[in-house]
């Protein structure tokens, strides 16, 4: 049982009992869903995020750095406040 997914949290008690019953039974009722995405794609899409955050703060200045730090960083905590 240790290579199967968890079970998402479900809102329904049916559909819990559901799900337990159709696992015990052998039955997976989770059913995976292909994603729509290529994964090359997806791989070279990562590949250029990892390499344009760095790029990105290499180009803007120190200043200009500790502004969008600073914006960032305010925002957090009024977030944390509500």
């Amino acid at each position: 049982m240790t290579d199967k997914k968890p079970i998402k949290k479900r809102k329904d008690l049916n559909e819990l009992a559901y799900s337990i019953v159709q696992q015990v039974t052998g039955k997976n009722p989770i059913k995976e869903t292909p994603s729509d995405k290529n994964p090359h794609a997806v791989a070279l899409g990562r590949l250029g995020g990892l390499k344009g955050g760095p790029a990105r703060a290499k180009k803007l200045s120190e200043r200009k750095r500790s502004e969008i730090a600073r914006k960032a960083a305010k925002v957090r905590w009024e977030n944390t406040k509500k």
